[in-house]
């Protein structure tokens, strides 16, 4: 394949590798990093970023379904893999076959996880709160008894924080209430002679504003990306988070407007004045948002310069008069730097309404991941 041809996103190994040395010396020393990869690694390509963190000595990992392990496997992921969601009983064969560890999501799951006949190693999901995934909290005789099924290898016990990136005191509150009830189903299993598994309720969120992190694992999502679901998001500690991901893509052709004429679907930019716009080779099919196309931007030769009309599946347009000596094949950043220009994931996002985790998982499959070595 062409690499950087039509649309391309370049991955930093240094700025990932800074990360994970700026997460690790948030957490304690006890506390080993359970990488969030999936959704393809939030865009970033999950192969790419699970080989990048194995070799930097990091052995644990979670994903969201049996095919997301599947790829780390095949990929020479050779440490856990914890598949947090839903698996089909018809996918089970596929869990013993890679050696993936299933999360139990409750009760009747252990159940149908049992029935399967065959030693699976698991985690219990406990809902602390969030009313999604897991066992309640507060159903602990059921909880109990998930440890009498003689198939489930039981290695680990989970929840999940639902607030945690808030600030208020109402939302920190909620937050330490659920470690509370996280921490009480984990006496209770101790004191009833329950031992040998591993703890972890911190993601992202939960390791930046300090939530108790003395847990065996922390499962680093969108903090190890080097961004923050929201630009304007606080968090309590002083972590230098630097961007793993750029993203380019190559001016197609520029034109010029005459005054009054328009460009694109719906004809929705009309030229006030003479203008000189560059058609750009990515759209909405590779993740760019068609929502907000009037209030975005995107840069080029150092310049930011005003993304306009509608944003086409393959193509968008941008305004770039009076930027001198623009032609076909320059390329055009819409997440990264330019000269001292910067556009961020979260700045993207927040111009299209949503949170940078969304923009980044949505990124297409056609654009190619480069791992970029500074």
């Amino acid at each position: 394949m062409c690499q950087k041809g039509r649309a391309w996103i370049e991955l930093s190994r240094e700025n990932l590798a800074h990360n994970v040395r700026e997460l690790q010396r948030i957490l304690p020393k006890h506390t080993a990093m359970m990488p969030a990869i999936k959704a393809n690694a939030y865009g970033h390509g999950a192969a790419l970023v699970g080989k990048a963190l194995q070799d930097m000595g990091i052995s644990d990992f979670c994903v969201a379904t049996v095919q997301e392990g599947i790829e780390l496997r095949l990929a020479g992921i050779t440490g856990q893999i914890l598949v947090l969601g839903y698996t089909h009983p018809s996918q089970f064969n596929e869990l013993a076959h890679y050696n993936l560890v299933q999360t139990v999501i409750d009760y009747p799951y252990a159940q149908v996880l049992n029935d399967y006949g065959k030693a699976l190693p698991v985690h219990v999901g406990i809902d602390t709160g969030m009313r999604r995934l897991g066992e309640r909290s507060d159903a602990i005789e059921k909880i109990r008894a998930i440890w009498s099924f003689p198939h489930l290898k039981i290695t680990g016990v989970y929840s999940h924080l639902c607030v945690s990136d808030g600030t208020t005191a109402e939302e920190r509150a909620f937050t330490q209430l659920q470690i509370k009830r996280f921490r009480s189903v984990v006496d209770v299993l101790h004191k009833s002679g329950i031992y040998g598994f591993k703890t972890h309720i911190q993601s992202s969120y939960g390791i930046l504003n300090d939530y108790e992190p003395s847990f065996d694992y922390a499962r680093t999502g969108i903090a190890l990306y080097g961004v923050l679901s929201r630009p304007h998001d606080h968090v309590r500690a002083a972590a230098d988070l630097r961007p793993v991901l750029s993203l380019k893509a190559r001016v197609e052709c520029v034109k010029t407007l005459s005054p009054g004429e328009a460009a694109g679907y719906g004809r929705a930019f009309t030229a006030a004045s003479e203008r000189t716009i560059a058609v750009v080779s990515i759209g909405y099919a590779d993740g760019i948002p068609r929502n907000g196309s009037q209030t975005r931007y995107a840069l080029l030769h150092g310049q930011k310069v005003p993304i306009v009309g509608r944003i086409c599946m393959d193509q968008l347009f941008i305004d770039v008069t009076g930027i001198p000596n623009v032609a076909p094949g320059d390329e055009a950043v819409l997440i990264g730097s330019s000269g001292i220009q910067q556009i961020s994931a979260s700045d993207l996002a927040e111009q299209s309404g949503t949170i940078s985790n969304e923009i980044l998982s949505r990124l297409g499959s056609r654009l190619e991941r480069i791992e970029v070595r500074d």
